[in-house]
């Protein structure tokens, strides 16, 4: 879920101008920013009134309050002192430069100047260092509602990563080089924390489950997913054992995200492939999940949720078309990306047997394709929109009838050739949408550059 976006709002104008129209012209400025359904902490109009009340007034009523971004609204003309006066005393918050219109009636315009005001700000505010981003209105057109909205929604999201974490069973599954990240950078870079606990201690919680517990799940699932085929109930019952364990685990530790040594941990040492606990930690316990300690697919996968409110489900590639890219799952999806029911089967991939596979039909539609990566200390995000699409295929290796696995035939928006050459990984996060906005205004905040 999406937690509320929280900004300030301060509207300007020069003490000489029309006070009523300045204030009319905020007012509906501020109406807008509510429709948005933002939560706005709001102080009167600031003039450059010789005594400077009204800048002492605007810093005490927003210093009462706690928010993550500061809109500053200028109605017409105002001198930068009045409005640098205010804007450096949280010169740490990202900031909307936003300018308004006058009107026009029968071809003759009449204007407060407003963006005088903003044209004398702007590269002021680039001068000081302030991370801003600056929108005007035009005469007879909406207010640029959609980008304001995007850089708030940036603004909260850069807020809120820093107090997220990601929980990591085991390290380093495979021995795969590109799924991890280097902690002192992406604490300073993202904020997020990833924090390791053994499969030894999942093991020993999953043998404190109650049978109730276990009981009232197993019955949950046989309703609400669709077995293609019988499966054992003592599998059944072992994967929701491990799942309360970790469940506990992410609970006590207060993990966002979570992500389990696969193939080299679960599968191998303890012959349970983990996809029924994905499952069952994305859509019961609605965290982030990924497989293989990916850390920066999971760190990726917080930032589209916190940007989006989506579930930021993986997919992995599988082939390359010269207008499209094959994406799919070998294991899991989250219900939130399903077409219809959720879909299951019990199934056998070459040497590992038992497993559970989730088969289900994926949405369809226009979506975004993102990755976050590092190198060294420098932070880079990845991403494209494309069309996602459904396409008969199947894994050479699962047992006969090899299963549909959930998947997407994604035509990006670029050249294919072009996309697969920047490709950062195996795994990339979803989002449903034309969320490009929202990650660009998040890069910038975040130093991170877009490629």
């Amino acid at each position: 879920m999406k937690r509320l976006i929280k900004t300030a709002f301060v509207g300007f104008g020069e003490v000489n101008s029309p006070q009523e129209l300045i204030k009319e012209m905020c007012l509906k400025a501020l109406g807008e920013i509510r429709s948005l359904g933002v939560e706005v902490v709001t102080t009167g109009v600031v003039t450059d009134d010789p005594a400077g009340k009204d800048v002492d007034r605007a810093i005490q009523d927003l210093k009462n309050h706690d928010f993550d971004s500061l809109i500053v609204c200028i109605a017409g003309w105002i001198p930068a002192h009045a409005v640098i006066a205010i804007t450096d005393e949280f010169k740490d918050k990202p900031m909307l430069l936003w300018g308004l219109a006058g009107e026009s009636k029968n071809g003759h315009v009449i204007t407060p100047a407003p963006q005088a005001g903003t044209t004398a700000l702007r590269k002021v505010f680039d001068d000081l260092g302030y991370q801003f981003k600056y929108v005007y209105n035009i005469i007879g057109k909406a207010s640029p509602l959609e980008k304001i909205k995007c850089f708030l929604q940036a603004a909260s999201a850069v807020k809120n990563m820093r107090s997220t974490k990601v929980g990591m069973m085991g390290f380093r599954d495979m021995k795969l080089y590109n799924t991890l990240y280097e902690g002192l950078s992406l604490k300073n870079s993202i904020g997020t924390d990833i924090e390791y606990f053994e499969m030894l201690e999942m093991v020993r919680r999953s043998e404190c489950a109650t049978e109730e517990e276990i009981d009232a799940l197993l019955a949950k699932i046989k309703k609400e997913w669709h077995f293609e085929q019988e499966a054992d109930e003592h599998f059944l019952k072992q994967g929701i054992r491990y799942y309360l364990a970790i469940r506990a685990i992410v609970e006590e530790n207060r993990f966002d995200a979570i992500s389990l040594k696969d193939v080299d941990g679960m599968k191998k040492i303890l012959s349970f492939p983990p996809a029924m606990i994905f499952m069952l930690l994305s859509d019961e316990l609605h965290v982030c999940t990924i497989p293989e300690n990916d850390a920066m697919g999971a760190v990726t996968q917080l930032v589209v949720k916190q940007l989006t409110g989506q579930c930021a489900a993986y997919l992995e590639f599988y082939e390359f078309f010269e207008s499209s890219v094959l994406l799919g799952v070998p294991d899991f999806v989250p219900r939130e990306v399903v077409e219809g029911q959720i879909k299951v089967k019990p199934a056998a991939f070459g040497n590992i047997s038992g497993g559970l596979l989730n088969i289900s039909t994926m949405k369809t539609g226009k979506l975004t394709l993102v990755r976050l990566y590092n190198t060294g200390g420098k932070y880079f995000m990845h991403f494209c929109t494309g069309e996602g699409r459904l396409k008969s295929w199947e894994e050479a290796g699962w047992d006969y009838p090899a299963p549909q696995l959930p998947s997407l035939e994604v035509f990006p928006d670029t050249d294919v050739d072009s996309f697969v050459q920047k490709v950062a990984g195996q795994h990339y996060i979803i989002a449903y949408g034309d969320c490009t906005g929202l990650l660009r205004d998040f890069c910038y905040l975040n130093d991170i550059e877009i490629v």
